[in-house]
């Protein structure tokens, strides 16, 4: 029988194949990529062609030479990277160090890692396709242009160690812009009321003044809150309509990679990097005892929200035996895409339905099952019944003034059984909310009336989620990219996230004004997502990527020229504190670094002292009455420790308040737990808490309950 190679990108990978081909199939790992652009050269020849010169990453030798090796022992080779532009540049590159033929079958593909799908992919082999390799190449060179040029720019201009590049110097404009327009922004006061009313002795309902005089209701101030209050003292209420309506609501789509890890963010609190590191351990495959080690989810990296037949049907027959034929539907509703999309993948979900969450649940890591569940129950709803929900609306007259009452029953659960979607607002709500029997004409006694004071908001900041949300829906960057760029400005010191929202440091600001100014091309939204379209028609063959290239680097090199004789020096002043270094006397500044902000010594590098820097809560340590501070741990993760550590080692993971436990009197922190908020006390043998009033925020920091030892292990800085 003939010997095959098969090479993969990860020993995950190669495990699972391992397992799922025969003894006439050798499988091999290249550990991702094993050649690259070098990092110390442009490596980008303008003049000719954009003719790149690559290099064998360094300790990669061993690993090409047993591939090598294992090239010479064999019939057939078969390379098995991942099934995108990077994947099919890896084949590649590969085929080329091996002296493989790429014109002949010897690149496979599958979208999940299972036997029946690598099998299938083994018979089905084909070419490597130039055009997937020729955008991948176009985008790489194209991030190099713009990087190896920017970058070296900006050390001269304004600090050593800084990068622009193509992608992440829009995703920072649209952190800034936002701030901009929050810091511009003029709130404005006004008021709502709310009347408490009563049908009969038990028929409690609450009504918002939605209508003053035909027109939509506007309560300036308090005064005239109260003048509203003091005519409505003499009116009648009474029923003036009540309209009744069925609706249907959705499912959401399975997920693709951005809806992933959106979702992620809102429900498990995982950024977008620890969402497709967890991801990807579910696509290469796990041990799962028994079954042997399989691919748990379809491809992680797509656009599509595409389901094949097979995995339809099989959502079908898992959905009629657990819940019942009424929660198949007729059809499952597909929404267009918005934009344009590759649609190369499926969308993400699980290689098998009947593989349930809990039923694995031992064979995997908290996070893996965490992530599995969330995208076997996205999957399996998507393809439930829409959910049937009555819902009724009552307008109350009083005088000149209508009330208006809403009521919500959710008639018929549908794919609510399973799953719903998380929101980043609160655009509507799907708590169950009955109003009493009412009819047009019915007279109800008012028992109170209660004005409340609000301020209109400026849009919010970015989270994780909502910065994806916004690249993908102006087209910047492909499902591949997100999690990087959010990667690289938070590494970079362009924005700090406090309280899960994104800030931008002085630092990007400068950077991103300055981006603006010389090259408004390349943080221009439309621009950037002009760019992906044509890397999309260089993997369709419609676009040539040389001339793409030269049509974009000429005017650049213009600009550049412009810029490095226009641009005066920039200095971006570290802040002075009053801590003195108690190495050589000077003032401390604050520092940007890979976690946070650091304290520092000016006199670098003659003196590399650093400290943390210590945020203070204003709460005093139960143990010995020092003043708990914010700090972090070497992971970067926040807690709350004692300023005394280490002569004294309380730690809590949440915001200390100076509320007291109402039973012991101790002090309580700030739990934040699926957006309920309440004071709890920390100490663990008394429970007592005290529930959040009103509009009261305070920041909390997520992580094991009261887990003291974790923290420590950890070590703080």
């Amino acid at each position: 029988m003939a010997k095959t190679l098969v090479i993969v990108e990860s020993p995950a990978k190669a495990k699972s194949l391992g397992k799922f081909l025969g003894r006439n199939y050798t499988v091999k790992a290249s550990m991702g990529h094993v050649r690259d652009l070098p990092k110390s050269q442009f490596a980008v020849d303008a003049k000719m062609g954009f003719q790149p010169k690559y290099i064998t990453i360094r300790g990669k030798g061993d690993i090409i030479k047993e591939l090598r090796s294992a090239t010479k022992k064999a019939d057939q080779v078969l390379l098995a990277s991942d099934p995108d532009r990077e994947g099919e540049a890896i084949a590649w590159h590969l085929a080329n160090l091996l002296h493989v033929d790429e014109n002949t079958p010897c690149r496979i593909e599958f979208n999940e890692v299972t036997k029946q799908a690598v099998q299938k992919a083994v018979k089905q082999a084909r070419p490597i396709d130039r055009h997937l390799v020729d955008a991948q190449q176009a985008r790489r060179i194209l991030d190099r242009l713009v990087g190896y040029n920017l970058s070296p720019l900006l050390w001269r201009k304004v600090k050593k160690g800084l990068s622009a590049g193509r992608v992440q110097s829009v995703a920072m404009r649209l952190i800034c812009d936002r701030e901009e327009e929050i810091q511009a922004f003029v709130s404005e006061e006004y008021w709502s009321l709310t009347a408490k009313l009563l049908k009969g002795k038990n028929g409690a309902l609450e009504a918002k003044l939605h209508k003053i005089d035909e027109q939509k209701a506007h309560i300036p101030e308090q005064s005239a809150a109260q003048h509203i209050m003091d005519e409505l003292q003499a009116e009648q209420f009474t029923v003036a309509s009540v309209v009744k309506r069925e609706k249907k609501r959705q499912p959401a789509q399975p997920f693709t990679t951005s809806s992933l890890q959106q979702e992620a963010y809102r429900k498990l609190n995982f950024t977008a990097r620890k969402t497709m590191m967890v991801a990807q351990q579910l696509y290469e495959g796990l041990d799962l005892g028994k079954e042997g080690t399989t691919g748990l989810v379809t491809y992680i990296r797509t656009d599509s929200v595409r389901v094949s037949e097979t995995a339809a049907l099989e959502a079908k027959e898992f959905i009629t035996q657990r819940y019942g034929a009424d929660y198949v539907p007729a059809q499952v509703q597909q929404k267009a895409p918005k934009g344009r999309i590759q649609d190369a993948h499926e969308a993400v979900r699980p290689t098998l339905v009947f593989r349930e969450p809990n039923g694995i649940k031992g064979f995997l890591t908290r996070d893996q099952f965490k992530l599995y569940k969330l995208i076997w129950e996205r999957f399996i709803a998507s393809q439930m019944s829409p959910a049937v929900i009555d819902t009724t609306s009552v307008d109350i007259g009083a005088g000149r003034y209508i009330f208006r009452a809403s009521g919500l029953i959710v008639k018929f659960a549908g794919f609510m059984q399973v799953y719903i979607e998380g929101r980043d607002d609160e655009e509507e709500s799907l708590d169950e909310d009955q109003l009493p029997p009412l009819k047009k004409g019915d007279v109800l006694k008012l028992r109170s009336l209660v004005p409340k004071q609000h301020f209109t908001q400026p849009a919010p900041r970015f989270t994780d989620a909502t910065l994806i949300k916004v690249l993908e829906e102006k087209g910047i960057g492909r499902p591949s990219t997100y999690a990087p760029i959010v990667d690289t400005i938070l590494k970079r010191g362009y924005v700090i996230r406090e309280k899960k929202n994104f800030y931008p440091t002085e630092l990007g600001v400068v950077v991103v004004e300055l981006l603006k100014k010389y090259f408004p091309d390349i943080v221009d939204v439309e621009f950037t997502a002009g760019m992906e379209e044509k890397l999309d028609g260089v993997e369709e063959g419609d676009v040539d990527w040389v001339k793409m290239l030269d049509e974009f680097y000429t005017p650049f090199k213009e600009m550049l020229g412009v810029a490095e004789k226009e641009i005066e020096q920039i200095q971006v002043e570290d802040e002075v504190t009053s801590e003195v270094c108690e190495l050589c006397g000077r003032n401390m500044v604050i520092k940007m670094g890979r976690f946070g902000k650091f304290l520092a010594c000016p006199g670098f590098p003659e003196c590399r002292n650093t400290r943390p820097l210590l945020e203070p809560t204003g709460v005093a340590c139960p143990d010995c009455g020092g003043e708990l501070v914010l700090r972090r741990s070497k992971k970067g993760r926040k807690f709350y420790g004692c300023s005394n550590y280490p002569a004294c080692g309380f730690v809590v993971w949440d915001r200390p308040s100076n509320r007291k436990c109402p039973e012991c009197g101790g002090i309580t922190v700030l739990k934040d737990t699926k957006g309920k908020k309440v004071y709890r006390c920390v100490n663990k043998d008394c429970g007592g808490k005290i529930a959040v009033q009103g509009d009261e925020d305070e920041q909390t920091v997520t992580g094991p309950e009261d887990d003291r030892n974790s923290i420590l292990d950890e070590g703080a800085h």
